[in-house]
């Protein structure tokens, strides 16, 4: 069996990211160029000091965390940027060993200087595509409303992603602070993206506690969760969630950046697995986080114990979990097990 810390076979594994925020993951040496051409003020331009400047090292919360976004937001305001970067994302992801790529970001925040909603869909799909032209990795969009906006603006969001479902939007998904924020609120935009054929997944458990799962999966119709780290505070929502195949994107260094939990080995990511919830593992941003999905199976290995069988079980799981068409993800997860089997690592 392959040692499950051996960073070359954890690059081997064939992975499914479904948690990543296109403004959270731009390489730094791309935002330091593209801040200095659009007289952006930063610290030092030199890309290992915008590397250390953007890392998040002090939150105190949630909140505090999203405090950088502000940086990246101003440097993807045009077609240029915002497909440069989807296509970079897409390429450190194939590095990492991604077959299957799931983007999702919020397009009313980079619409300031004059990009209607549409071509800050259209110009990171097109660096999706090409990505996929010349990797083989397959990417996809998911469309963010933001809690801190009214419910109408939700909506806006909820159809622009029904807009794009036939060219490379699959998910709808709601972001940001969840503390006095709740889901609930947004229900109406949830109903409206499931009837279009949107599937929907929603932060929560992150900033707050089971309630905001609750809502997340009962009043939105949610079929996956961001971080979900306290639903472990709730054993019977607990069962709910695994008895429904809510599938849960865990995010192991973003959740101790924004103190969600307390360190790697007390993350609750070990229990929901071995209570055979569906798990899949993360980046969530890699600016903000300066991590790679490698280094977080490398941690779910080094700190929680996982072998290289369930690490490849964390993997598939992605796959099954991907919002795509049934005979898309059949042929996704196909690949997936064969290159698995290449591994040396049985799943039966």
């Amino acid at each position: 069996m392959p040692i499950a810390t051996d960073t070359s076979f954890l690059r081997r594994i064939p992975k499914a990211e479904l948690h990543c925020h296109l403004d959270g993951s731009i390489r730094p040496a791309t935002l330091a160029e593209l801040a200095r051409e659009q007289g952006i003020a930063l610290p030092d331009y030199d890309p290992d000091a915008v590397r250390a400047h953007m890392r998040v090292d002090n939150a105190h919360n949630l909140e505090e965390y999203l405090l950088r976004f502000e940086v990246t937001l101003a440097a993807l305001q045009s077609s240029e940027a915002l497909e440069r970067a989807a296509y970079e994302l897409a390429e450190d992801a194939h590095k990492d060993g991604v077959q299957y790529l799931e983007v999702r970001f919020a397009p009313l925040l980079n619409v300031r200087n004059g990009l209607t909603l549409g071509e800050a869909i259209e110009a990171p799909l097109r660096g999706l595509e090409r990505a996929q032209r010349e990797y083989g990795i397959v990417s996809r969009i998911i469309v963010c409303a933001l809690r801190t906006l009214a419910p109408d603006v939700s909506m806006q969001m909820a159809r622009l992603a029904a807009e794009f479902r036939t060219h490379g939007v699959v998910g709808f998904d709601l972001a940001g602070p969840e503390r006095g924020h709740p889901a609930a609120d947004h229900e109406a935009a949830f109903e409206h993206a499931i009837a279009h054929g949107i599937a929907c997944t929603c932060h929560a458990g992150e900033g707050w506690g089971p309630d905001s799962v609750k809502q997340a999966v009962h009043d939105c119709g949610a079929k996956r969760l961001g971080h979900a780290t306290r639903l472990i505070e709730d054993a019977a929502l607990m069962e709910e969630v695994g008895r429904r195949g809510v599938a849960l994107e865990i995010c192991l260094t973003s959740n101790l950046q924004t103190h969600a939990a307390e360190s790697y080995a007390a993350h609750p990511l070990r229990r929901y697995f071995d209570l055979g919830l569906a798990v899949v593992l993360n980046t969530d941003n890699r600016l903000m986080s300066d991590v790679t999905l490698v280094d977080e199976y490398k941690h779910a290995a080094a700190h929680l114990e996982f072998t290289a069988e369930e690490l490849c079980r964390v993997a598939l799981t992605g796959f099954e979990h991907a919002f795509v068409e049934p005979n898309e993800k059949a042929t996704l997860i196909a690949r997936a097990k064969k290159s698995i089997a290449e591994l040396g690592v049985s799943l039966t």
